[in-house]
């Protein structure tokens, strides 16, 4: 499968940048880096696509599962390293679950089908990152 993106300057530092979904997106540097601040940034857009990526998987399981979860969030803390080329050398992934009746142990499985079987964003990510993995719930 071809996935084709274009990424056009759009002066100073700001580039838009297509995506098959047919939604644009714009990146830009922060004022630290001549950037106005008015898009993503490069390298946040990574943990966001790691958690975009392993929130769909977790989110069609829960379905699937026929799980009851009123809300669920998934907050990502990342070291960048200080060489050049800067990268994520570690990256927590915490996943929040939040309901009055949680089942664990299914919630637990749908994590662990995304991290070890359905993430690609992930499985990306373990050739450059040591990745630590965790849930926790909480009842209502």
């Amino acid at each position: 499968m071809s996935i084709h993106i274009t990424t056009t300057w759009k002066g100073n530092m700001k580039f838009e940048s297509t995506n098959p979904s047919g939604h644009n997106l714009f990146i830009d540097a922060g004022p630290e880096n001549d950037g106005l601040g008015e898009g993503y940034r490069p390298k946040a857009l990574m943990l966001s696509a790691l958690a975009g990526c392993s929130g769909l998987d977790v989110a069609s399981l829960i379905k699937k599962m026929k799980l009851k979860v009123d809300d669920f969030k998934i907050e990502i803390d990342a070291n960048l390293t200080e060489e050049h080329p800067k990268i994520y050398d570690k990256v927590t992934m915490e996943f929040h679950f939040f309901g009055t009746e949680l089942n664990e142990d299914k919630l637990q499985r749908a994590v662990d089908l995304s991290v070890e079987k359905y993430c690609g964003v992930m499985e990306m990510f373990r050739q450059f990152a040591n990745l630590k993995v965790e849930a926790h719930f909480h009842e209502k």
